[in-house]
Parts: structure tokens; C-alpha cells; sequence
């Protein structure tokens, strides 16, 4: 599938073949003249065609001696660009660092520019905005997502959580969650809710006490003590749980003591709170818990992928977007901010490309010698070759016309001075 570059480079390729077409059959025309010239007799146009031709194949020779040998002969200082490449490279290279790279001139260049209000009335456009989210929502974050190993970040998150846990004293908010408890009222009016709950279950559950102890009774009692017994164990918890509801019953007390034993424990007892640490701790180890952190990253990424699929749609890019415009327009009614960014633009950055102006024409110089000679003749002709190509059909003309001059001043010296 062709891309947008590749469409353009058939486009420049079409126009320099073109234009070298044009100047070729300029010089045809010369050729054609000149031998009509020797054939009708003809001096001037003779002188005219000649010029033509010889000034037309010199800026021939010229123009292709700059990419390649001419008539693939390795005639003595053609092929400039593919031989010359390394030079020109560091010529660039120093040419860039010294020339580009020049605080007052730079300094100049960006008060005039005044980098802060262009950026930011650029990002506050929506359509500008649009682009930038674009970009980020099709291009950078699937690029993460295919990039990133889902084990590695699985493992991360593992590793995280269970850093976080273990920082985390369990016995203490325990302490202090429980501490309300300590006080008489809340206590025993949670306790009272909680033996309610339990009764109003016990009772819903009859049936299913009387089924598991059908089960459990001998088989040669023929089911005739399953009622009593089933009916005696139900009675009993009932009568345990109503009496317990009494605070002053001797259950109640019986329970108070012992909640109030553990949350002294609780509270005092560091063994007691390293106990609820690691049965905590242990709990978050079992595989079910691991397979639910694990699926938390395998959610998430669904969820952006989703999301993404909805083009325009997609309330992440539309965020990203609505963030960006958010900052431009943000910078555009904040002077203070605008005049700290051209200062850092002025200051810092100029003053780190100064200092790195031997490296960036170094690397301007490696650069260019990475490349292949060949390659970049052709890429070079293709950006400059159609306009070099006027030079040819000037050649042709410009020749022509100096024939015609020269001929003129011959003519002349022979006419009335000779």
C-alpha cells in the first residue's frame, strides 16, 4: 500500500522527468537548426545552433556531474554529491553549528517569534487540539500497549500491592475501628443487631436444621428421632439467642467479657496485631486474589482498547484533546507563565544548544556520512533535479544567443574593418 510520501516522490519523480524531456528537446532543436544551418547556408542561424548545442551539453555535463558520472564514464571530479558526501557532511556540520547556532541572532529570532503566544493560541484550537489527541489515541498509546509485556506490568502491579500491604499495620486500624466498641452503647446495640440478625435466620433456616440432622440421626431410628432432636437443637439456639439479646442476662455478660478481653488484646497485644497482619497478608496470597489482581490490568487494557475503537468517539482521545485546549487557552491568560516559557526557550534552551553546538554538527556530520552515497544522490535529485534543469535549457538558449552575438562581432570586424 502506498503511503503519502511515496505518492509525492512519483509526483517529484514525474515533474524531474519532465522538465529533463523539455530540456532534451531544447537541445534537439539546436541540433535540428544546426543541421539546417549546413544544409540551406546558413551563417548566422549556423552560429546560433552551434552556441546552442555546445551550451547546452556543457550544462548537461554539469547538472548530472553533481549525482552521478556522466554517461557512466568516472571522469575526473564528477559524482560530486556520492564521492563528496563525508565532506559535504562536516562542511554541513560546521556550517550549522557555527552559522545557525548563534546566540544573537537566535536571541533575536525568538523575541520576534515569541514561541509562548504562538503555541498556546495554536493548542487552544480545536481542530489543532484534534490532531495532537489524534495522534496520541492511534499511534502512541496502542504503541505502548504492543510494546509493554502484559507479565511485567502484571508482575509490577503484584509487586506493588503487596509492598503496599505490608506497609500497611492492619493491627492498628483494626484498633481503631474496633476502639467504638469499647463503648457501652454502640457495643451493645451492634450486638443486639447482630443476635437479631442470627434469630431471624435460625428461624427462616428451621427446615434446613431439621434436613441435616435427618442425615446425621443413625438410620435403624427410623427418623424417629430426628423431630425431638432437630426440634431440641432449634429450641436451644433460639432460647440462647433471645436471652442473649437481655443485656443484663448472664450470656450477655458472658459475650461482653469476652468481646472487651479482645479488644484489649487487640489494642495492647502487639503478638495479637502481628497475628491479624499475617492472616491479612495470607489471605492476599491465595490464588483466587492473585487471579483477581492480575485481571485488573487485563481490564483495563479492554477498557482503552474499547474505547480507542470508537474513533471520534472515544472519551480518551476527546479528553486528551479537551486537556490540550484546556493548557493552551490556560497559557494564553496567564502573562507570567508566557514570559516564563520565552525565557526558558531565550535562556535554558538556547544556552543548552550552545553548548551542544559542537554535538549537534557532529551529529549533523555523522549523520550524512551514515548514509548511503547512491541513495542520497538520487534523494538530492529528486528535490533540486527539476529546478537544475532549467540551467540546461538556459545553457541552450544563453549559448544560442552569445553565438549570435560573437557571429555579429565577427561579421562586423570583417565587413568594415577588414
Amino acid at each position: 500500500m502506498e503511503t503519502s510520501v511515496d505518492q509525492e516522490n512519483i509526483y517529484k519523480k514525474k515533474a524531474l522527468n519532465k522538465m529533463k524531456g523539455n530540456a532534451l528537446a531544447l537541445l534537439g532543436v539546436a541540433v535540428l537548426l544546426f543541421i539546417i544551418a549546413i544544409y540551406f547556408k546558413i551563417p548566422m542561424l549556423q552560429a546560433f545552433s552551434e552556441a546552442a548545442m555546445v551550451g547546452g551539453i556543457a550544462d548537461w555535463f554539469a547538472v548530472v556531474a553533481l549525482f552521478r558520472h556522466p554517461l557512466g564514464i568516472p571522469i575526473w571530479h564528477t559524482a560530486i554529491i556520492p564521492t563528496k558526501k563525508n565532506e559535504i557532511g562536516e562542511n554541513l556540520g560546521s556550517f550549522v553549528s557555527e552559522e545557525f547556532l548563534n546566540r544573537e541572532k537566535l536571541e533575536i529570532k525568538l523575541e520576534e517569534f515569541n514561541f509562548a503566544t504562538k503555541a498556546s493560541d495554536w493548542l487552544s484550537q480545536e481542530e489543532n487540539a484534534d490532531k495532537i489527541a489524534n495522534l496520541v489515541a492511534v499511534n502512541i498509546i496502542p504503541g505502548i500497549l504492543k510494546t509493554i509485556k502484559d507479565e511485567d506490568i502484571k508482575r509490577f502491579i503484584q509487586v506493588q500491592f503487596k509492598e503496599k500491604l505490608e506497609a500497611i499495620n492492619f493491627g492498628d486500624w483494626v484498633a481503631l475501628a474496633l476502639e467504638p466498641l469499647q463503648k457501652g452503647q454502640v457495643k451493645d446495640q451492634l450486638l443486639t443487631n447482630v443476635l437479631e440478625v442470627m434469630a431471624t435466620e435460625l428461624s427462616n433456616n428451621k427446615d434446613l436444621i431439621r434436613k441435616k440432622v435427618k442425615q446425621s440421626t443413625p438410620f435403624l431410628s427410623f427418623g424417629l428421632a430426628d423431630k425431638s432432636i432437630s426440634e431440641g437443637i432449634f429450641n436451644g439456639l433460639y432460647d440462647f439467642l433471645n436471652e442473649a439479646k437481655n443485656p443484663e442476662s448472664e450470656i450477655r455478660l458472658k459475650i461482653d467479657e469476652y468481646i472487651n478481653d479482645f479488644l484489649l488484646k487487640v489494642r495492647n497485644s502487639e503478638e495479637m496485631r502481628i497475628k491479624i497482619n499475617n492472616m491479612i497478608l495470607s489471605f492476599t496470597g491465595k490464588k483466587e486474589v492473585q487471579d483477581y489482581i492480575n485481571g485488573i490490568w487485563d481490564e483495563i487494557k479492554l477498557s482503552i482498547t474499547r474505547d480507542l475503537d470508537k474513533g471520534d468517539e472515544s472519551s480518551i482521545k476527546n479528553s486528551i484533546s479537551g486537556l490540550i485546549q484546556t493548557f493552551g487557552k490556560g497559557i494564553q491568560e496567564d502573562d507570567v507563565m508566557i514570559a516564563k516559557i520565552n525565557n526558558f526557550i531565550k535562556n535554558d534552551l538556547l544556552s543548552i544548544l550552545l553548548n551542544n553546538k559542537k554535538v549537534i554538527g557532529d551529529l549533523i556530520s555523522s549523520t550524512v556520512k551514515s548514509w548511503d552515497g547512491k541513495e542520497v544522490s538520487e534523494k538530492l535529485e529528486l528535490e533540486i533535479g527539476k529546478d537544475l534543469q532549467y540551467i540546461r535549457i538556459n545553457g541552450t538558449l544563453v549559448g544560442g544567443l552569445i553565438g549570435i552575438i560573437i557571429y555579429c562581432v565577427e561579421w562586423t570586424y570583417h565587413y568594415f574593418v577588414v
